[in-house]
């Protein structure tokens, strides 16, 4: 009896291998790691703006609008839970996007209004601000595209068939992935180019320390 148990057992692993759950698995848990990294990688930069906020307020306190915008996009991120059960809610993936999305907006015109600045682009915190978001940034499309890959490597095991099959009686659907309008935008990190000398004769606007 005991050995008529076991030959089941061994023929429905077999079966179940055969027929893509252990692939599943596997991919499943390449998701959440891949996952995993996204969620760490736009942490340190949203970590980055409190400082980078500062120090900008430091040179350029009347620049509001810009200020609170930044402030604004990374208040928003807060009331989003970026658990790893958000991979399987293709809503939830698009507003977290989205968030994400405007805070890289409102970091890239703050870094443009940054430039007008000479005394802030020479700030040795400013400098080393701007390099670790730009490191970031970069960190962050390497994340997104092994996110983007891992997706679409699971997506492909529960569609073929006759894994299907098995996806349909184990529940197992395809997850919903990024999705980028204009791929290049996202991929280049904010850049501003601090090596340049400033402009004969130029001043900070009134008000600028």
């Amino acid at each position: 009896m005991r050995i008529r148990f076991l030959a089941v057992v061994i023929l429905l692993a077999s079966l179940l291998s055969g027929c893509g759950y252990n692939t599943f698995q596997t991919g499943d848990e390449a998701v959440k790691s891949a996952w995993s990294e996204v969620i760490n990688q736009y942490q340190r930069r949203a970590d980055l703006v409190p400082n980078l906020v500062s120090t900008v307020q430091g040179y350029a306190s009347h620049e509001k609008e810009v200020l609170t915008q930044v402030t604004q996009a990374r208040a928003q991120l807060g009331g989003i839970q970026a658990t790893p059960e958000l991979v399987n809610d293709p809503a939830a993936l698009a507003r977290f996007q989205q968030a994400q999305a405007g805070l890289s907006s409102a970091l890239s015109r703050l870094l443009v209004v940054a430039e007008n600045y000479p005394q802030l682009k020479a700030d040795g915190a400013f400098r080393d601000l701007q390099a670790q978001l730009e490191g970031t940034e970069n960190r962050i499309t390497v994340a997104r595209n092994r996110y983007i890959k891992a997706v679409e490597t699971y997506n492909v095991s529960v569609r073929t068939f006759p894994n299907n099959l098995t996806a349909m009686i184990f529940g197992y659907a395809v997850k919903p992935n990024f999705t980028v309008d204009n791929e290049k935008a996202i991929s280049t990190a904010p850049k501003v180019d601090f090596s340049a000398p400033a402009a004969a004769g130029k001043s900070l606007p009134a008000g600028a320390n």
